[in-house]
Formats: C-alpha cells, sequence, structure tokens
C-alpha cells in the first residue's frame, strides 16, 4: 500500500457566497487507520502460501448482523445547522432531570422520536449548532450519593445554573477528552463562509491522533456537495438581484433630489473642505493659528454668506521627537467660481492662495507672531496633505528679543499678502530690501478639493474650453512651484554672499598676503 499522504494545512478558509446558506451541504468521511486495514489492502500475491489465510483472522458478522468493520469507517452528509446528537446527548436527554432549558427539551423529544424511528443515523460524528449551550453537562451524570433512585434538590438544581453560567464558553458538549473538532463553519450576514480546516479536494486526508491507553491513528476528509442552482433559478435569482439594485438606485436618487445644484455654464466652482491639522518647531507654547484664503481679483468669486479666514483654538504643544507640536484638528470649508470670459487672453489664470499667521500666547494674554507663510490651493482636486514654511520679521540686538519674552509682542506685518505678492501691488519688482526675517516652524494643512463643472459631462467646444483653462491653471501651478525654487535659491545665494563679505579679505581673497 503505498504511504499515505497527509493535509497538514489546518488553517481556515474564506468563501463567499450568494446562495441561501441552508444550501449548504458538507460531506464527512472518517476512517480509523489500523493494522487491519493495512493487512487488508496489502495485495495477496504478496503472502506467504505456507501462512494462515488471512480471512480466518477477520472480524465475524454479531447475531444481530452488524459487523465490526462499520465502526472503522464512517461517512455524513451534513446540511448547515443541521443536529447530530452524540451518544451522549442522547443519554443525558432521555433523561428529564436534565432538562434546564426549552432547547433541551426541545432536544428530548427528537431524541425520542429517534428512538422510536430505529435510532439516529450517525455512531460517532456529531454536531453542535449556534443556538446549544457550550457548557459542561457531565455533572447532571454524576451522583451525589450511594442511593439507587436519586432526585436532585432544588438548591442543587441551582448550583447547577450558577456553574453553567460561568463556565467557559469554549468547553465543548459531553466528554471533552474523547472529542475532537473536525471541522468548525461560520457564516455571517454579508455571505461570507469560513471553513476551518478548509475542503479537502486534491490536497490529503486530515489526520487525528488519540491519546490514552488505545493510541490510534484517523484520517478524514471534508468535500462541499452542497447541490449546483439551476439555470431557472440563477435566472430568478439574477432578476430579483437587478430589481433589488434598480429599488436601491431610485432610493438615493430620492435622496439627491431633482433640485441638484448646477454651476453656470462655463464656470468652474471649488469646493475645499479643509483642516488646520497641525504647527512644530516654535519657540513658545500656546499657539494658534490665524489663517485665510485670498481670491484673485479677476475671474474669481464667492459667495456673499461665505467665509474665507478663521482662526484655531489655542493648543498646547506635545513634544514628539525633538520638535513640539500642536494637534489642531480644526476643519474649515469654503467655496470659490471661476468664470474666465476672454480665452483669447495669453495670460495665465491666478489660483487661490491660503495665508496662515501662527501666534503664541502667554499667561498674561499677551501674543507673540511666530511666523507667517502662504501656500497656492491645488489645482486638481483630491486629497492634498500640505506642509507650509513660515518665518518671522525679527530686529537686530537683544533688547527686541528681551522685550518679546517679557513683554510680548514683535514686529508684524500689517499686510499678510506682503508674504507673497501682494494683491494690490500694480508695479514690476517688488522690493524687500532690509526686510530681516528668521525661519521658523510649519504649519500643515489637510485639503479635499472637489471641483464641478459642466464641462465635466459635456462633449462639446465648451468641454474642450474649459480643458484648456484647467490646463493653464494647471500650468500656472507649475509655474507657481517653480518660482518658490527659484526664490529659495536666490536667498541661499544671498546668505552666502553676506557671509562670504563678513569674513576677512585675506582669507576670502587668495592673492592676499600676511603682514608681518
Amino acid at each position: 500500500m503505498a504511504e499515505t499522504v497527509w493535509s497538514t494545512d489546518t488553517g481556515e478558509a474564506v468563501y463567499r457566497s450568494r446562495d441561501p446558506v441552508r444550501n449548504l451541504r458538507l460531506r464527512v468521511h472518517l476512517q480509523r487507520i489500523t493494522s487491519s486495514n493495512f493487512l487488508h489492502y496489502q495485495p495477496a500475491a504478496e503472502l506467504w502460501k505456507d501462512l494462515i489465510d488471512l480471512a480466518t483472522f477477520r472480524p465475524q458478522p454479531t447475531a444481530s448482523g452488524h459487523r465490526p468493520e462499520e465502526d472503522e469507517e464512517e461517512e455524513i452528509v451534513i446540511g448547515w445547522q443541521e443536529k447530530l446528537f452524540s451518544q451522549f446527548e442522547v443519554d443525558l436527554y432521555q433523561n428529564e432531570a436534565a432538562c434546564q432549558s426549552p432547547l433541551d427539551y426541545q432536544y428530548r423529544q427528537e431524541i425520542l422520536k429517534l428512538e422510536n424511528s430505529g435510532g439516529k443515523k450517525n455512531r460517532r460524528i456529531f454536531t453542535y449548532t449556534d443556538s446549544d449551550r457550550y457548557t459542561n453537562l457531565e455533572e447532571h451524570c454524576q451522583r451525589m450519593t450511594t442511593a439507587a433512585s436519586e432526585v436532585p434538590s432544588f438548591l442543587v438544581e441551582r448550583m447547577a445554573n450558577v456553574r453553567r453560567r460561568r463556565q467557559d464558553r469554549r468547553g465543548m458538549l459531553g466528554y471533552k477528552k474523547y472529542e475532537h473538532v473536525l471541522c468548525t463553519l461560520k457564516v455571517d450576514s454579508n455571505g461570507v463562509i469560513t471553513v476551518k480546516p478548509d475542503f479537502t479536494g486534491l490536497k490529503g486526508p486530515y489526520r487525528i491522533e488519540t491519546e490514552g491507553e488505545k493510541q490510534e491513528l484517523w484520517k478524514y476528509t471534508i468535500d462541499n456537495v452542497s447541490p449546483l442552482a439551476q439555470p431557472e433559478e440563477e435566472e430568478r435569482e439574477r432578476r430579483v438581484f437587478k430589481d433589488l439594485y434598480g429599488r436601491h438606485k431610485e432610493y438615493l436618487s430620492s435622496l439627491i433630489g431633482t433640485d441638484f445644484e448646477m454651476t453656470v455654464p462655463g464656470a468652474l466652482r471649488l469646493f475645499v473642505n479643509g483642516e488646520v491639522v497641525s504647527a512644530q518647531g516654535y519657540e513658545y507654547d500656546n499657539l494658534y493659528v490665524h489663517f485665510f484664503v485670498e481670491l484673485p481679483t479677476t475671474h474669481w468669486s464667492s459667495p456673499a454668506f461665505q467665509q474665507l479666514s478663521g482662526v484655531t483654538q489655542t493648543c498646547t504643544t506635545k513634544s514628539l521627537g525633538m520638535d513640539k507640536v500642536a494637534h489642531f484638528s480644526y476643519p474649515f470649508t469654503f467655496e470659490a467660481f471661476f468664470l474666465h470670459e476672454d480665452e483669447s487672453s495669453d495670460a495665465l489664470p491666478e489660483w487661490p492662495v491660503l495665508y496662515c499667521e501662527v501666534l503664541s500666547l502667554d499667561f498674561w494674554q499677551r501674543y507673540r507672531v511666530e511666523g507667517y507663510g502662504a501656500v497656492v490651493l491645488p489645482a486638481t482636486p483630491g486629497s492634498h496633505t500640505l506642509t507650509v514654511s513660515t518665518w518671522r520679521p525679527v530686529e537686530l540686538g537683544m533688547v527686541a528679543e528681551l522685550r518679546r519674552f517679557f513683554i510680548g509682542g514683535s514686529l508684524e506685518l500689517e499686510d499678510l499678502s506682503y508674504v507673497r505678492i501682494p494683491g494690490s501691488f500694480k508695479g514690476e519688482h517688488l522690493s524687500r530690501f532690509g526686510l530681516r526675517t528668521e525661519t521658523t516652524g510649519t504649519v500643515t494643512f489637510r485639503l479635499h478639493c472637489l471641483q464641478q463643472s459642466r464641462a465635466f459631462m459635456e462633449s462639446s467646444s465648451l468641454r474642450k474650453r474649459m480643458r484648456s483653462v484647467l490646463d493653464r491653471l494647471e500650468g500656472f501651478s507649475q509655474q507657481s512651484s517653480i518660482h518658490n525654487v527659484l526664490e529659495a535659491f536666490r536667498r541661499a545665494r544671498r546668505r552666502m554672499q553676506e557671509a562670504r563679505e563678513s569674513l576677512p579679505q585675506d582669507l576670502v581673497s587668495p592673492s592676499g598676503t600676511l603682514v608681518s
């Protein structure tokens, strides 16, 4: 006989089915592997002729016609939540005193019917359903006295209930040391079926080794033998699901209504759900952020009731690594409209800018400016996380820092848009000569941008027109990013030149000579 290939993967498997779970059928085949089985399968040609015939040692049928070979193998088909009683349960529920709940009495009636109809169909394989009580019931079969007819008292029955309630749910019915879990099946309301272990399929059988005086080896297989749906049933089910999805779509449409707000033709609506997430890297504690959105003066507008500014709550910082972080989680919302009338213009359209000002508050309610920053809003819809670097103007000398520490207050910008190019500026060159600044911390914003336009659902020339506008807006965003990189390069170059000027000339110039 070839060596049996066992399946060692006893992990659970997950399936999904839209069919009713009542149609599920499992076939469990259990067989004991003993020496007699191996000898029974051994070819007769390999046996020596001078040995006694093995048929002499084969088990003989009993007077009732039952062969002991039937205990070696068992196969049974089980449905979902189908109850198969173990021999212990049959003996237990025949005793009416052991019944404590309506379910126990129901099991008792079913067992009595099985006894009258010829006994149960299973011998070793039995099941537990979802409604079974997972408690130890062996105490009902234990006698407390030596009396032949022992009747439990009222106190004994009540204490048994208390012990059952305190029992761990992992305990199984019957004699636990003789029980082995062959398969566990779970089904949820979404049609997800969990089987542990998985169906045997093309894999080898699973094995069970019993303990005790008689160490036996068993093998078993689990197969899905659920009946296949007929074509008529599949078509009927398909129509039912189609009708269900149609009704759900109508329900969602009724929630939206027919008065869905649309933008005017040729306009783009920008809707932003934003959040001031955090601020970190600042000198003082108790921070709050003042922010506002500046719309370009041309082609952009917002509703009259729209508030484009806000102030967060005061937040105490928390040490996170080497930095002190203030977590605001302050939400804000605004919307704006873009309407580009002159398409022949070659000028790039501008995009809204978000300005922020970080301030700190001390015990005496005195505030200090910690930094200014600005960022261009993303030109593409979706979720974006932006980190804004800030700076603040400073004065030379120790007196200004002492005044900022003890009295509060510091240099401030009269116009926050001066962080970038102010909207009121009409010249060609904006000079910031003489403005001394200091780099401070960063502010993190999380923006969820939505864009709405009729051009998104139209295939006419208007769609192409709006696409060209969006492309130009995207180009403006890229141009703004390049501008920021160039500005950072110029600042770094200017600081390097200032550092070179502060060094002695004999160290800077290679032609310098030492004077003794």
